[in-house]
C-alpha cells in the first residue's frame, strides 16, 4: 500500500490520537511499521486498551480480556480513562475531561461509534444492557448469574445481535430476538436465506420475532425489567434486555470543532482519509467515506492503514470497501459477498438440510457479482474473489461445492478484506518465506488473524502451493485429533490439563476441550462428570440430556436392538405420565420422553434404572443406536436371527465414545427392512452369515454404505466390527462421521488394515475394544450414587428445589409441547 520510496515524518512532529479502539490500534501499529520518527500519544476513553471486538463474544466462553487485547507498539504514549472533550484547531489542542491540554500537530479521530438504543419508555431500567464493551458484556453475565434471570430478549436480529442472543443463550438464559426488519440479518441475506436462517435459529430454541419493533420495556414490582411489549402488542417475559439495534458514529468533536460532518451523521473524509481540516484525519466507525459510515472490521483497518500511509508521506487512497462477511453465529453458516442485486440469479435450496446458496450474475450469466450462503458457506472461500470477473465454472456447478476442484484464485484478487490482502501477495509469501502452515501466513501478511473467514482459502493456497496443510486441531494443539489419541493412550495421560501442559498452550477451547474429553472417554477416563472432564464437556453432555427449545431435557433409555418386554414398556409409559412427559418413537427403535425439567433427571432416572434401563447415550458422540427388523426368528423372509445379533452388538458398543455419533442396523434378509445400508455400520444376513457394510449415513449428505466383507460368521462379523470402529476412534478427525473418515482414508486401506493387518495393529484394537467392554458402566447411574454429581442437577442453585417458573406447555394431538407464558408486568 505504501511505496517504499517515501519518507517517514520527521523527528518532532507530534500526533494525537482519540481514540483507542481497533483502528486505533492499526493506526499505531502501521506508524511503528513504517519507521514514524514522530511522537504518538493516544488518549483512550475505556479504562483498558483497544482489543478485538470482533472476538467478543468469546469472552464469555473463557478468553479473558488480556487474551484479546492488542499490543501496544514501543514508542506510543498510551493514556487510559481520557476521554477528549474538546478541540482547538487553530491553537492545534485537544483538552481531556480532567482539564489536561494536549498539543498536536496532526490529529486522528478514532471515536468509533456508540450503540443505538431505540427511544422506548423504559430502555434505562435496570436488566437493560448494549453489546458493546467488555464492561457490557460483565453487567449481562452478573445480571444472568442472578437468581431471577430466566429470559432475555435481544433488541436487533442482526450480526451483533445474534452474537448477543448466542451469548443470552450460553448464559442460560430463555433467549428471544427482535427484528424489526421482515427477516434475520436483513443487511447480509435475502429473504429466502433469513427463512432458512430463522429455521435453524429457531431450531436451536431461541424464539424470533420479525417485523416488529419494540413499544416499552416494562419494570416488576422491584423496579428492574420484568418484560418488553413489541409493537405489535406482544408482551415478552424478560429480566434482562440488550439493545443492538445498529450503531451511530461518535462524531461530536468534530461537530464542536467545526469539521464536516454527514447529515446522518459521521466526519466526513476524503480517499486519504483527512477531515476538512487538512491537520486532522478520521478513520474507523466515525468517519463518513463517500457517503457511507462503514461498521465492518475490515474497511475500519484499512483506512487506519491508509491515514498511517499519509502521515508518512505516502499517497495510499480508501476506495469503497469489500463488506463480504462469512461468519458462524449459533452454530449456523453465514455468508454474503460481492453485490446485492444482479440482473440474473442461480439458487440452491435444500429446505430439510438447512441450506440456501445463491449467486447472482450478470445478465449474460457470464459475470459473478454476488452471493448469499446460509447453512453451507462453501462457496464463498473460492467465489468471493471472483466478484466482477469471469466465472470459472457454469453457476449451477458452482454451488454448494464451491467450484471443480483444484480452482485457482487470481494473483490480484482479495482473499482477506479485513486487511486487504490478495491472494498474490499471500503466494508470494509462501515461496518468498518458505511458509508452511496458515500461523505462517497470518505473522507475515495479515490474513485471517481479524475475523478469521479467510483461512479456509488460505489453506486452500497454501496445498495449491504444494504446502501439506496443517492438520492441528486447534491454536492450542499442533497436534491433530488422531495424534493426540495416540499421546493419550500411549502416555497414560488422563486429564486435559496434564495433555495441555504437556503437548499444548494456553488453556484450550470449544474445539479441542470437548475433543479431547472424547478421546479420555474412548480410552476409559472414567465418568464424563468426575473432575475436571466436568468442564469439558458439549452443552448436551454436561446434563446426560438433550436440552430442547424450551430448556428443557429428553430422557432416551436404551432399548437394544429395539426389542423391548411388555413390563418395560409399562414402566416407560408410567414414568411418562406420572411426569408428564411427550412421548415419541424414534427412528432407532427406542422412545424418547421429552420435557423433563433438570431437576427431574435423576428422579426419572432413578425410576427407569431400578426397571433395568441405563442411559441410550442419545446426548453423546457415541454409539446411538443398533436397529434390527425381526430376522428369522418371527420373519418368513428371515435367513438370520437379525434381532439377537442386534442386541448383542448394541450391547458390545453401548457407551464407546466416538469423534461423532455412530448409528448401526442388521437386516435378517435382503429386503432390507432395518435400512442397514444407511448407517456407520449396516448388517445384512445371507445364506452364509452376514455382510457388514461401513461408511454410510443420512441426514445432511445421505450415503450408502459400501460392502466391507461377505459371508461372515457371527464371531468374524464381532471381531471386524471391532476393528473397524477402534481404528475409526483412533484415527477420524473431530466431528467427522465414518462416511467422510472413508472416503479420506479409502476403503481398500481400511480393509487392508481391519482384515489383513497391514500395519500390524489389529491385537492392539482388539485389546482396546476388550477394554471398553469390560469397563463399561451406566452414566445414569453412575450419577444417581455420586450425590457430588447430583448436585450439578438443579435449576437454580440457590434453591435447588424449586422449578424454573418460565416452563410452561400445552396440549396438542393429546400431549404436551412448550409454549412461552407471558409474565405480568406493573406499567
Amino acid at each position: 500500500m505504501r511505496s517504499s520510496d517515501h519518507l517517514p515524518a520527521g523527528a518532532g512532529t507530534r500526533l494525537v490520537v482519540v481514540g483507542h479502539g481497533p483502528a486505533a490500534a492499526r493506526l499505531t501499529e502501521a506508524l511503528a511499521a513504517g519507521g514514524f520518527a514522530g511522537r504518538v500519544t493516544v488518549l483512550g476513553e475505556e479504562p483498558r486498551a483497544a482489543y478485538d471486538r470482533v472476538a467478543l463474544t468469546s469472552y464469555l466462553s473463557g478468553r479473558t480480556a488480556e487474551d484479546l487485547t492488542y499490543p501496544v507498539p514501543e514508542g506510543v504514549e498510551l493514556r487510559l480513562g481520557r476521554p477528549v472533550v474538546g478541540v482547538d484547531r487553530e491553537a492545534r489542542t485537544v483538552t481531556t475531561a480532567d482539564g489536561h491540554t494536549e498539543p498536536y500537530d496532526t490529529l486522528v479521530l478514532a471515536t468509533g461509534s456508540s450503540p443505538f438504543v431505540p427511544p422506548v419508555t423504559g430502555r434505562d431500567l435496570p436488566g437493560c444492557f448494549t453489546y458493546r464493551t467488555i464492561d457490557d458484556l460483565d453487567a449481562i453475565r452478573a445480571a444472568c448469574a442472578g437468581v431471577r434471570a430466566r429470559a432475555g430478549v435481544v433488541v436487533g436480529g442482526g450480526l451483533l445481535g445474534l452474537e448477543a442472543a448466542d451469548a443470552l443463550r450460553g448464559l442460560g438464559l430463555t433467549t428471544h430476538v427482535v427484528e424489526m426488519a421482515g427477516r434475520l440479518m436483513p443487511r447480509q441475506v435475502d429473504e429466502g436465506g433469513g427463512a432458512v436462517l430463522r429455521r435453524h435459529i429457531e431450531a436451536l430454541g431461541l424464539a424470533v420475532h420479525t417485523g416488529t419493533g419494540v413499544r416499552e420495556v416494562v419494570a416488576g414490582p422491584d423496579g428492574r425489567v420484568a418484560g418488553l411489549v413489541t409493537s405489535d402488542g406482544e408482551t415478552i417475559e424478560a429480566q434482562v434486555v440488550v439493545f443492538s439495534a445498529g450503531v451511530r458514529p461518535r462524531d461530536e468533536l468534530a461537530r464542536q470543532a467545526g469539521l464536516a460532518v454527514g447529515e446522518r451523521g459521521g466526519v466526513v473524509v476524503d480517499d486519504g482519509m483527512r477531515t476538512s481540516d487538512p491537520a486532522v484525519y478520521a478513520v474507523g466507525e466515525c468517519a463518513l467515506h463517500d457517503g457511507v459510515v462503514y461498521g465492518l472490521a475490515g474497511p475500519c483497518l484499512t483506512m487506519a492503514e491508509v491515514a498511517a500511509d499519509r502521515v508518512l508521506g505516502g499517497e495510499a487512497v480508501f476506495t469503497r470497501a469489500d463488506t463480504s462477511t462469512r461468519l458462524k453465529l449459533l452454530g449456523v453458516e453465514v455468508a454474503q459477498f460481492g453485490a446485492a442485486e444482479g440482473a440474473l440469479d442461480v439458487t440452491f435450496m435444500d429446505p430439510v438440510g438447512g441450506v440456501y446458496q445463491k449467486l447472482l450474475v450478470s445478465d449474460d450469466a457470464r459475470t459473478l457479482l454476488g452471493g448469499v450462503c446460509v447453512g453451507d458457506a462453501a462457496p464463498y472461500d473460492t467465489l468471493r474473489p471472483f466478484v466482477g470477473r469471469d466465472l470459472p465454472a457454469a453457476p449451477g456447478e458452482l454451488l454448494f461445492t464451491g467450484g471443480p476442484a483444484g480452482l485457482d484464485v487470481p494473483d490480484d484478487a482479495q482473499v482477506c478484506s479485513c486487511n486487504n490482502v490478495t491472494a498474490g501477495r499471500v503466494r508470494a509469501a509462501i515461496a518468498g518465506e518458505g511458509l508452511t502452515d496458515v500461523a505462517g501466513i497470518k505473522s507475515r501478511t495479515r490474513a485471517g488473524t481479524t475475523c478469521g473467514s479467510c483461512v479456509p482459502a488460505l489453506r486452500k493456497i497454501l496445498a495449491g502451493a504444494g504446502v501439506e496443510v496443517s492438520t492441528a486441531l486447534c491454536e492450542h494443539f499442533t497436534h491433530s485429533r488422531a495424534e493426540l489419541f495416540d499421546i493419550v493412550r500411549v502416555r497414560g495421560i488422563t486429564t486435559f490439563s496434564r495433555l495441555i501442559a504437556e503437548h499444548g498452550t494456553g488453556r484450550g477451547c470449544d474445539v479441542c476441550k470437548p475433543a479431547v474429553a472424547s478421546i479420555l472417554a474412548s480410552l476409559g477416563g472414567g465418568h464424563i462428570l468426575d473432575g475436571e472432564q466436568a468442564a469439558l464437556q458439549d452443552t448436551n453432555d454436561h446434563f446426560l440430556a438433550n436440552i430442547q427449545r424450551n430448556g428443557t431435557y429428553s430422557v432416551v433409555p436404551r432399548v437394544p436392538g429395539g426389542e423391548i418386554t411388555a413390563d418395560r414398556l409399562i414402566v416407560i409409559g408410567e414414568v411418562a405420565r406420572d411426569f408428564g412427559l411427550y412421548t415419541k418413537i424414534t427412528g432407532g427403535q427406542r422412545i424418547d420422553l421429552l420435557g423433563a425439567r433438570v431437576e427431574q433427571l435423576p428422579l426419572i432416572w432413578r425410576r427407569l434404572v431400578d426397571a433395568g434401563f441405563e442411559s441410550g447415550h442419545a446426548y453423546g458422540k457415541a454409539l446411538r443406536t443398533v436397529k434390527s427388523c425381526v430376522g428369522s426368528t418371527w420373519c418368513r423372509y428371515g435367513v438370520q436371527d437379525s434381532a439377537a445379533l442386534a442386541v448383542a452388538l448394541e450391547l458390545r458398543y453401548r457407551g464407546l465414545r466416538s469423534p461423532h455419533k455412530i448409528k448401526s442396523a442388521v437386516s435378517g434378509c435382503a429386503r432390507e427392512c432395518a435400512e442397514a445400508r444407511g448407517k456407520d455400520f449396516g448388517v445384512i444376513a445371507t445364506e452364509k452369515g452376514w455382510n457388514l457394510y461401513v461408511g454410510g449415513n443420512g441426514g445432511f449428505s445421505p450415503r450408502h454404505a459400501d460392502l466391507f466383507a461377505a459371508d461372515l460368521d457371527t464371531g468374524e462379523l464381532v471381531r471386524v466390527v471391532d476393528r473397524f470402529l477402534m481404528f475409526y476412534i483412533r484415527t477420524a478427525d473431530r466431528l467427522q462421521r465414518t462416511s467422510a473418515w472413508l472416503e479420506q482414508q479409502g476403503l481398500d486401506h481400511v480393509r487392508r488394515v481391519v482384515l489383513e493387518d497391514s500395519l500390524g495393529i489389529c491385537a492392539d484394537l482388539d485389546a482396546q475394544m476388550e477394554r471398553h467392554v469390560a469397563s463399561y458402566t451406566d452414566e445414569w447411574r453412575a450419577v444417581l450414587d455420586d450425590p457430588g454429581k447430583l448436585r450439578r442437577f438443579v435449576s437454580f442453585v440457590n434453591a435447588p428445589q424449586t422449578p424454573d417458573p418460565s416452563i410452561a406447555f400445552e396440549t396438542e394431538r393429546d400431549q404436551i409441547k412448550p409454549v412461552l407464558i407471558p409474565l405480568e408486568v406493573t406499567r
